[in-house]
This record gives C-alpha cells, sequence and structure tokens, in this order.
C-alpha cells in the first residue's frame, strides 16, 4: 500500500515536474516572438517634403514589422532650413542627437571630426551609391553619409516668358542685361525675389563665387584659408547681383521661399536665383509650368557661366543612437530596390544609386547638357559659418543697411576667425 501511494506521488511530481517544464517553454516561446518596440528620432530640414517622408515612414514600419517583428515609432522633426542647422548644433551639443539626420555635404568632414557619424562604409545601401556622389558623402576613405538630394542646378526661368520673347539663357554679364532690358519693356520682371529666409539670397553667392572661383581664382579658397587673399578678389560678384537686385519683384521681405514658389509658378517673374529642390512646390501649384535651369553670368567671360554640382542633403546616424540597428534599417531603406524610385521620383530629386529607375525630369536633362559640355564646377567648400555670414549680410546689402566695402570685410573677418576656431 505504501509502495504504491509512494509511486502514485512519484507519478504526480513527475507530472506536475513536466507541465511547469511545459510552462516554462511557453513562456519563454512568447517572450521571444513578443513584439518590439523601437522610436527613432530623424530630424530632416525640409518641411516642404512632410507629406512625402511620412508617407514613406508608414511603409518602412510596414516593412520592419512584417520582417523583423519590430513596432517602430518615428518621430519626424522638420525644422524650416534657415534654422535647421542651429537645432542640430544645439542638439548634438546637450547629447540629444537625433537617430539620423540630415547634414549639407560641405559640412560632414566637420560633423566627422567632432564624432558625431556613423561609419557607413559597410552598409548595403552604400555599395549602390553612383561614383559622382559617393565621393561627396566620403571622409578619409569611408562612407559617414549617404546622399538624398544630388543636384546640377543654376538659376531657374520660365520657358513660356522666354519662349514668347524669343529670349534663350544669356551666356554673359552683357547678354544677362540684354535679357533684362527686353523683360522690362515687356512689362515683365526679370527676376522673382524672395529674401525673407535668409537661405534664399545666400544662393546668389553660392553660385556666383563658384563661377568665379571655378574660371578665375581656382586657388581662391586656399589662399582665404592661408589668410592670404579677400573677397575683395572676387567683387565682381556684386556686377550680376546688383543687376538681379534692382531687376527684382517688389517688398522681397514680405516673401519666403513657399510664397515665392507660387509668385514664380503664377510667372510673376521670369526668372528666380534657386535650385530645382523648389519643383514639387511650384508644379504643386502650377503643374503645367514649364521652367528650365541654366548657369548664371558672372562676368562677360562665358567660361565663368557654369553650373554647381552639389549634394546638398546627406543623411547621418548618430554614433551615441541606441537604435542603431534600426536607424541603419531606416537609412538603407531610403535606397530600396523596390520602393525608394518611387519616393525619389515623387520628391523630384535626381537618381544617386542603381537601384533608382526612373525617368528623369526635363530640368535635369537640361543641366546635365551644360556638365556634358564642361560647363560645371563643384560645390565650393566654404568653412562653417561663412555660408550663414553671407546670407544675412546679402539681406542687409540689399536694404542698403551695409556697403559692398563692409560686406567684404566682414566676411573676411568670419572666414578668418572659422579657420582659426579648426586648429
Amino acid at each position: 500500500m505504501k509502495k504504491t501511494l509512494s509511486l502514485g506521488l512519484a507519478s504526480l511530481m513527475l507530472i506536475l515536474s513536466l507541465s511547469a517544464c511545459g510552462s516554462n517553454n511557453t513562456w519563454s516561446s512568447s517572450e521571444e516572438t513578443k513584439t518590439q518596440k523601437v522610436e527613432l528620432k530623424v530630424q530632416i530640414g525640409s518641411p516642404r517634403f512632410k507629406e512625402q517622408f511620412e508617407k514613406y515612414f508608414e511603409q518602412f514600419k510596414a516593412k520592419e514589422l512584417a520582417e523583423k517583428n519590430i513596432a517602430v515609432t518615428i518621430d519626424l522633426e522638420m525644422p524650416n532650413p534657415d534654422q535647421a542647422k542651429q537645432v542640430l548644433q544645439a542638439r548634438l551639443a546637450s547629447n540629444d542627437a537625433p537617430d539620423i539626420f540630415d547634414v549639407h555635404a560641405n559640412d560632414l568632414s566637420a560633423y566627422d571630426k567632432a564624432g558625431y557619424l556613423e561609419d557607413l562604409t559597410s552598409q548595403p545601401a552604400a555599395e549602390t551609391l553612383y561614383d559622382t556622389v559617393k565621393y561627396t558623402v566620403m571622409n578619409d576613405g569611408r562612407i559617414i553619409a549617404l546622399p538624398l538630394e544630388s543636384l546640377a542646378w543654376g538659376y531657374l526661368y520660365n520657358k513660356k516668358i522666354f519662349r514668347e520673347l524669343g529670349l534663350t539663357p544669356p551666356q554673359t554679364l552683357d547678354e544677362m542685361k540684354e535679357v533684362v532690358e527686353k523683360l522690362n519693356k515687356a512689362d515683365t520682371k526679370p527676376f522673382l525675389l524672395a529674401f525673407q529666409e535668409s537661405w534664399v539670397p545666400q544662393l546668389m553667392t553660392a553660385l556666383t563665387l563658384g563661377g568665379i572661383v571655378s574660371s578665375e581664382h581656382p586657388d581662391w579658397i586656399g589662399k582665404m584659408n592661408k589668410g592670404e587673399a579677400s573677397y575683395a578678389d572676387v567683387k565682381d560678384i556684386f556686377n550680376i547681383i546688383d543687376l538681379i537686385t534692382e531687376n527684382g519683384t517688389a517688398k522681397p521681405f514680405e516673401v519666403g521661399n513657399e510664397a515665392g514658389s507660387a509668385d514664380f509658378a503664377a510667372g510673376k517673374a521670369a526668372m528666380w536665383v534657386q535650385g530645382p529642390w523648389n519643383a514639387e512646390t511650384i508644379l504643386k501649384v502650377n503643374p503645367e509650368m514649364e521652367f528650365g535651369v541654366a548657369p548664371l553670368p558672372v562676368s562677360n567671360n562665358a567660361a565663368g557661366t557654369m553650373i554647381n554640382l552639389s549634394t546638398s542633403t546627406t543623411l547621418a546616424v548618430s554614433k551615441k543612437s541606441k537604435n542603431k540597428e534600426v536607424a541603419l534599417d531606416l537609412l538603407n531603406y531610403f535606397y530600396d530596390e523596390k520602393d525608394s524610385s518611387a519616393l525619389f521620383q515623387e520628391l523630384k530629386f535626381n537618381p544617386v544609386s542603381t537601384v533608382h529607375q526612373y525617368e528623369v525630369f526635363p530640368w535635369v536633362n537640361e543641366a546635365s547638357e551644360y556638365v556634358a559640355l564642361g560647363k560645371a564646377y563643384q560645390d565650393l567648400k566654404l568653412p562653417n559659418g561663412v555660408t550663414d555670414e553671407q546670407a544675412k549680410l546679402l539681406q542687409s546689402y540689399y536694404a542698403k543697411e551695409v556697403t559692398k566695402e563692409q560686406f567684404i570685410s566682414s566676411l573676411d573677418k568670419a572666414w578668418a576667425t572659422a579657420i582659426k576656431s579648426t586648429h
């Protein structure tokens, strides 16, 4: 009897033991399949593309959930381009870096030197980049960001207005003066001015400096870095800048980029020193508008009338990201073989990767024709802070608050200060 009871108790203990083991296995299994939750912070200073990015992020979230069982929440911050750099630098300085953020290619080496950027050389997307843009996101042989917006740009012109008046894009300063004269006689404003946001008028110095330095003073930046040159050496940039501002639309400080795009789309001016990155905004207002991209004449030397080649927007991953694996997944998704072509086409960006298979836009082909003729230069790399100073000074120069001499002196000082701070 005792033996039977003992066996019964042993059997019961065995059953309970097995049951407990089974229960533990089930618990472990459920934990392993439990959905992981990750929040990514993303900063991209292009609020005009908010709708497109949010839509694309929804696709990524669905893909990440389906393939990796990770539920991703994306906190997207899109500051105005005028404030984006300052916002980012403040966050980096306070150890509150976004997981992914955009940086102008010209600033990448400074951010890399400060230790903010993850090395992306081994990422799948990096292997697909075109060589023409890959070098713009490299430092010390490493890929430290991935290009998003690569451009061949000059100023925009209204093809319909030019066609009706029998005009062609001028190749010298004197030819531009003739075009301006014909437009004024036809009661058409030659240039659109939108100076409310300082980055827009700064595009004038970007193009004029690029043309003059690349064609006439190729060693100017090197000499400026050594303190052996001055903005006085390239003061001819004011010839075209003055022509533009003296023949532009009224009240430019009341017009921002969005309003400027609407005005240009409505035909309120024949030309605008603005890049094709505004194409989406312009065509949203007037889908039928025909606009072209042409190089801005800076002198009577046609060799200086050149297209700017640049990578204006790159995407970087913070070295201190706590969700680096998912951040890298999102970064690579921007170059997804199946989905990214539609995004780049919708944003009206140039292809930057072999995965991009879509028909480019007419203005891209037009700019590319100049590039093929050798009439193009690589975007100039100015010291940190100099571009922002140019932007502010151009606003002040237009408002007659500073003279050319003060403009030159202020920029010489800004350049010297920037160089000193890097040593």
